[in-house]
């Protein structure tokens, strides 16, 4: 080859170099030339995953890939990249102070019931801030009056009709239809079907009104008669086979108590960290940065595509696309915008994905002086069912729930409310000032608060909360078939096998296990 053919040839090779340059992928993954399908460097070389989502089931996600022990033969754990399209990392899960104290924004506590939350947890460095929730009774403002909650119930299913009857939340012939339930045939549930429906045609629709609702509507913020009996209460569907619905729930209840809590405290049931459940993100993003991962916040992913070697991600504005190339990919954001991603590459799971409805609250939190509340309220708090027309769903009273407010706000009491179920949007496009205004006037009347609040804060969720609806087992199912036939490629969150903490984390642990799974099927 002539000196002038070197040279073109040089000149070329640049060229091409700075072209690949756009795609970012660290060292040793396709960019740097090893061919994902191929074993590079005596297979020493990390395999690059990344995080699409940085809330608690991403990060989960994230920590399941750099915790977990390499495969067989691999001498290096994988490297990940977390790119979260907010400011913000932990979704949902999020502290601030209101009055100088730090008060959870979203979820505030941890089912101790589950392992996963409280693993978790203590493997970033928080168990020793663990604690149990001081009081775990509530009750429900029905009818004028606070009544208490059942002790054995699923979900508002009533498991014990002399139970039920003490706590007078149904009038006597509303009773009497509940009896009725132990009278008729049992029943087996072939089909899915919405829980409002069924507890109504086996217990009457008190049971719904007065305890299923307000239950599920502090979970979901949905609506009964829409939400999937399976997908919403799996501790009691498995029981609904030839039985009545009372007995049932009595099974349910009774393996529940059989199960052992993972705390030290028999009968617990929730605990958080002092300071609130919203320092478990960043205890979380701390430890996986010492692990290695690059997390990156305001990063919006434009584009997911399969490539012949992984998978090209493009990511930031359309006018400075950036390219990032991986062998795996977990996409772990809500599923509007999951659909969005995956419709070029799994269109039957995009196709799903987006049918799955949500719903969106409003959690509005008051610091108030003691004296603004005559008499404390006994427990943790109460639901509010809709048929009482008001505006308030739930309240927390947070100082009571939690024993150690009592060392940092001594002359406050702190409430969460949260407003807004499934079809009240009007009620959440009043502003801050009006939703405040509202939950006080509530609050005046079912707890006796007087006063204006020391301060406060309304924290919106908009489109927050998932519904699994009426066939949403069968949805998921279809979109982990689809999902199947492209390694590599998962999905993670809230929008699968549960709302809560525990379950989030339990499925972003799921799908590290899975790409885990795929990238070693490379090395065959």
């Amino acid at each position: 080859m002539s000196a002038a053919a070197v040279e073109v040839f040089r000149v070329v090779v640049i060229i091409v170099v700075m072209a690949v340059g756009r795609d970012v992928a660290p060292a040793g993954s396709p960019a740097d030339g090893c061919d994902s399908i191929t074993v590079c460097e005596s297979d020493r070389v990390s395999r690059h995953v990344v995080v699409i989502g940085g809330g608690i089931a991403g990060l989960a996600a994230a920590h399941a890939l750099v915790t977990a022990s390499p495969p067989e033969g691999q001498h290096a754990r994988v490297q990940v990249t977390v790119l979260e399209a907010s400011p913000h990392l932990g979704g949902k899960l999020r502290v601030s102070d209101l009055a100088g104290v730090p008060v959870d924004e979203g979820a505030e506590a941890l089912l101790l019931r589950r392992p996963e939350a409280v693993d978790l947890a203590t493997a970033v460095g928080l168990g020793p801030d663990l604690e149990d929730a001081a009081t775990t009774s509530a009750a429900v403002w029905s009818r004028g009056a606070m009544r208490p909650l059942p002790r054995r119930m699923v979900m508002g299913v009533p498991a014990d009709l002399r139970d039920l009857a003490a706590t007078g939340l149904l009038t006597r012939p509303e009773l009497a239809r509940v009896v009725l339930d132990r009278l008729r045939p049992g029943a087996t549930i072939a089909d899915d079907v919405s829980v409002g429906h069924y507890v109504a045609a086996r217990m009457g629709r008190a049971v719904v009104d007065r305890l299923v609702e307000p239950l599920l509507g502090g979970v979901y913020a949905g609506r009964a008669g829409e939400l999937s009996l399976h997908a919403t209460m799996p501790q009691l569907a498995p029981y609904v086979v030839g039985r009545s619905l009372l007995a049932a729930a009595s099974a349910s209840r009774a393996a529940s108590d059989r199960a052992r809590p993972t705390t030290s405290t028999p009968g617990a049931v929730f605990g958080a960290p002092r300071g609130g459940v919203g320092r478990l993100p960043g205890a979380l993003v701390t430890s996986l940065k010492q692990a290695g991962v690059t997390i990156r916040t305001d990063v919006t992913v434009r584009e997911l595509a399969r490539t012949s070697t992984g998978w090209r991600l493009v990511v930031g504005s359309t006018a400075a696309p950036e390219g990032v190339l991986a062998d795996a990919v977990v996409v772990a954001v809500p599923a509007a915008p999951a659909a969005r991603l995956l419709a070029g590459t799994a269109s039957a799971a995009a196709a799903e994905l987006a049918q799955v409805p949500y719903s969106s609250m409003a959690v509005v939190a008051l610091a108030v002086p003691r004296g603004a509340l005559p008499t404390l309220p006994k427990g943790s708090g109460f639901l509010v069912p809709p048929v009482e027309g008001r505006s308030i769903k739930a309240v927390t009273l947070t100082s009571a729930k939690w024993g150690w407010y009592a060392d940092v706000a001594p002359d406050l009491v702190l409430l969460r409310a949260s407003v807004g179920r499934l079809g009240e949007e009007a009620l959440l496009q009043r502003d801050d000032a009006e939703l405040v205004d509202q939950v006080r006037a509530d609050l005046a009347d079912a707890i006796g608060l007087r006063g204006s609040p020391v301060a406060s804060r309304v924290t919106r969720w908009g489109g927050g909360l998932p519904q699994y609806t009426v066939g949403h087992l069968g949805r998921v199912e279809r979109i982990r078939a689809d999902l199947a036939r492209h390694p590599g490629l998962t999905v993670a969150g809230a929008a699968y096998d549960g709302v809560g903490i525990p379950a989030c984390i339990a499925s972003g642990a799921r799908a590290a296990t899975e790409v885990g799974t795929a990238l070693a099927s490379l090395r065959q």
